[in-house]
Parts: C-alpha cells; sequence; structure tokens
C-alpha cells in the first residue's frame, strides 16, 4: 500500500487529494487482472444489486481516469469539451451558453465567490472521500474474488 509522505491537516483538500491518489495507486497495485472485475456488482447485497448499477470495471477505470486529473491537472477547456462532447455541434451550443452566462453575470454584479468556493470547497471534499472509499471497496471486493484477504 501507498503511504503518505506529506503532512497537512486532517480535513485539509490536499489531504483527501493525496489519500484518494494513495488508494487508487493501491487499487492498481491489487488488481492485477481487470477485466475479472466485469459484470460484478459492488452492491453488498448482490441478489438485489440494481440492473443499471455500475460494474466494478466500471468503478475501476472511472477511479484511474480521474486520479489523473487530480494529480496532472485539468485538460483545457477545449480539449476537455471534444473529449466529453466528440462533436462541433455541442461546442458551438456551449459557447453560445458561455456567453449568455458572462452576459448574466456581468449584469447582476459582483459574484459572491467566497460563498461559491466553500459550495464547491466542501463539494470537492465529500466527492473525493467517497471515491477514495469506492477506490478501497473496489480494492477489498478483487482481493475477496481472488482470495487475498488477509
Amino acid at each position: 500500500m501507498q503511504v503518505l509522505t506529506k503532512r497537512y491537516p486532517k480535513n485539509c483538500l490536499l489531504t483527501v487529494m493525496d489519500r484518494y491518489s494513495a488508494e487508487v495507486h493501491n487499487m492498481e497495485q491489487v488488481v492485477m487482472i481487470p477485466s475479472l472485475l466485469r459484470d460484478v456488482q459492488l452492491s453488498r447485497h448482490e441478489g438485489r444489486a440494481q440492473a443499471e448499477a455500475p460494474d466494478l470495471y466500471t468503478y475501476f477505470t472511472m477511479l484511474k481516469a480521474i486520479c489523473v486529473d487530480v494529480e496532472h491537472g485539468l485538460l483545457p477547456r477545449e480539449e476537455w469539451q471534444a473529449k466529453v462532447a466528440g462533436g462541433e455541434a455541442e461546442e458551438a451550443e456551449n459557447g453560445t451558453a458561455e456567453t449568455e452566462e458572462v452576459e448574466d453575470e456581468s449584469a447582476s454584479g459582483e459574484l459572491e465567490l467566497e460563498a461559491q468556493f466553500h459550495l464547491h470547497f466542501s463539494s470537492l471534499h465529500h466527492i473525493l472521500m467517497h471515491l477514495t472509499k469506492k477506490a478501497q471497496e473496489v480494492t477489498r471486493k478483487y482481493q475477496e474474488m481472488t482470495g487475498q484477504v488477509w
């Protein structure tokens, strides 16, 4: 298991990000054959697993992709839009919406940046903690499947 090398306060976003990164790297080291995770539900009650619930392989790939963003930063906005949208028509629509949004912001006056910061900060903190737990669950479930439980 990867050990945290930096010391920050317990609820610091950097601590949460480091913990998430460490758990994802641990998950990658433990899961030697990711294809075994296909069609396996994360739910504790496997008999009642929902049909539309993502399988462990989906969680595995999502957690790895998010970790890349956490460690290396975001793609430039244009590259991200192209990656997600996959089409120029949607990008044009987004550009129009952005222009309208900027006009609305300038018309409404100064934004409450501190309030927005706290909202997004707490949301990011919560999401990273949740994703860290998901990485731990994927690792634990893989270990159970392969008989590696200690």
